[in-house]
């Protein structure tokens, strides 16, 4: 009786049973007439053993010279051993070659990361992108989950836009037939006219922002799920979006533990997670950024990496001098390994040390009326251990279609979830201006052609009402969740300024 072909996350309902994994070779190392094989097959990874018996010694040979990511069908039986990856290994009868593979480019050292970018279509294998997948499946799952089980409606907007949802700067202009369009920003105004015909709607897509920044949260084309809702103000899109963002975490805490301990992702703070989140007016987060707190925080996150620069620094000589005297070849590999991570990670604290007097002078000079930059929503999220909503910003630093605070005309009803530990900003919306001529005088202020929004005028001539919505960025989240430090490792072929390959 043939066996049972199975994925590497069901071995557990396998145990002693006869089975077969289709998967790529992840790494092998050999001890004497044993072969220690890690098997992937996308569900996960498992150790398969492969003893040298006067049977099978041809393919035992064959088997020890294959190639990292040979492909490979293994038949044998299923054993608990708790040293192995999920618990379980497989004890190997017969292994079959699918294809042999030799000298493939991202080998267990470490590797730069402009040569990682050159191969991602490779480097999505590794164990730690294989993880940032997963993540990202449970959050866009629970993002649909979510809505669709609160009585929203799905709804697909434009990708090709005639005019700006944001600031018309960092629109890509594209010819739609010897028409100007621009890829879309947003597919909010859109899902205006949608809410107001079935009340709770959502889209869900890629958006595009030519912004010309190459820092480690911006992407020029990434994902947003946009909430719009009828009949709803400022409050009440808080209390939604704190429900929002804790229903994710919780998913991700329940579905993703294995994946985030191969991410070494503690979750202590994200158990914290959870309603209310801190609630922060602008005028009060530019008053803490220009207090005595923020000026003492920050100096001593510039002793404290300065600290980690000299112990990481001492970690290297003496790993260099390890590797020195080291005589197997996996040895100095690993040894290797640590070297370059501790260097990379020297460059990366380096970096912030040199920028943390810039950030202090710019939180100390902070001017009432600027929108919030990326150190300033740093810093606010470093001091608090929960998403906090920064709200009520000044109108001239937002968009067009916000509506003004009635008892303060110089800020709008908007607001910013900044996520914790750093990560900053990963929500923003607002109410909508729903007056008809309170929103055309903010189209002629900001010289925007009125012809262009005239069907964004007719919601406010027919049946206006109170409205509002948000747009959550897919890649921050899972870079918070995850604990990724650059944005680019979040999807699977990220683009950003001169990355447009493969």
């Amino acid at each position: 009786m043939d066996s049972p072909t199975i994925r590497i996350s069901q071995m557990v309902h396998h145990e002693g049973l006869q089975v077969q994994l289709n998967g790529w070779l992840y790494n092998s190392r050999t001890g004497g007439k044993v072969l220690f094989l890690l098997i992937r097959d996308g569900s996960g990874i498992c150790q398969a053993v492969l003893e040298k018996t006067a049977d099978n010694e041809s393919l035992f040979e064959a088997v020890k010279r294959l190639g990292q990511e040979s492909a490979l069908k293994v038949r044998g039986r299923v054993r608990r051993d708790p040293r192995s990856p999920g618990g379980y290994e497989l004890a190997v009868g017969d292994v079959e070659i699918v294809h042999q593979t030799q000298d493939y480019p991202i080998t267990p050292k470490s590797h730069g990361t402009d040569f990682l970018l050159r191969h991602r279509h490779l480097h999505l294998r590794s164990s730690k992108q294989w993880s940032i997948a997963r993540v990202r499946h449970t959050i866009v799952q629970a993002i649909r989950d979510f809505f669709n089980d609160n009585g929203f409606t799905l709804v697909d907007t434009p990708i090709f836009a005639p005019a700006a949802g944001e600031g018309a700067q960092t629109l890509f202009n594209v010819d739609y037939f010897g028409q100007p369009v621009a890829l879309a920003q947003t597919g909010q105004l859109y899902l205006e006219a949608a809410a107001l015909s079935l009340g709770k709607v959502y889209c869900f897509g890629p958006t595009f922002r030519a912004e010309k920044s190459k820092t480690r949260r911006h992407l020029t084309e990434f994902w947003m799920v946009e909430p719009e809702i009828a009949y709803i103000d400022l409050p009440g899109l808080l209390e939604i979006a704190e429900q929002f963002v804790s229903y994710i975490v919780r998913q991700v805490l329940t579905q993703n533990r294995p994946e985030l301990e191969i991410l070494q992702r503690g979750t202590s703070d994200l158990e914290k997670i959870q309603p209310p989140f801190v609630r922060l007016s602008y005028s009060d987060a530019v008053e803490l950024l220009r207090s005595d707190r923020v000026k003492t925080f920050l100096e001593n996150q510039l002793r404290e990496k300065q600290n980690q620069v000299s112990e990481l620094e001492k970690s290297i000589v003496q790993w260099t001098e390890e590797s020195g005297a080291a005589k197997k070849e996996w040895q100095k590999e690993k040894f290797a390994q640590q070297i370059q991570s501790a260097r990379e990670e020297i460059a990366e604290l380096n970096e912030q040390i040199s920028n943390i007097p810039h950030h202090m002078e710019l939180a100390a000079n902070f001017e009432w009326g600027k929108d919030l930059g990326g150190s300033d929503e740093t810093i606010i999220s470093l001091l608090h251990d929960r998403p906090v909503f920064v709200h009520r910003y000044p109108k001239e630093a937002k968009a067009f279609y916000m509506k003004p605070d009635p008892a303060d005309p110089r800020v709008v009803l908007n607001f910013d979830c900044l996520a914790p530990s750093g990560y900053g900003e990963i929500i923003g919306g607002s109410a909508r201006e729903d007056d008809y001529d309170a929103l055309l005088n903010r189209i002629r202020q900001m010289g925007f052609n009125e012809d262009d929004y005239q069907w964004y005028l007719d919601l406010r001539r027919y049946g206006s009402v109170p409205h509002g919505g948000f747009g959550l960025g897919v890649e921050r989240t899972v870079a918070w969740l995850a604990g990724i430090k650059h944005i680019r490792e979040t999807i699977a072929f990220p683009r950003m300024m001169g990355k447009i390959y493969p």
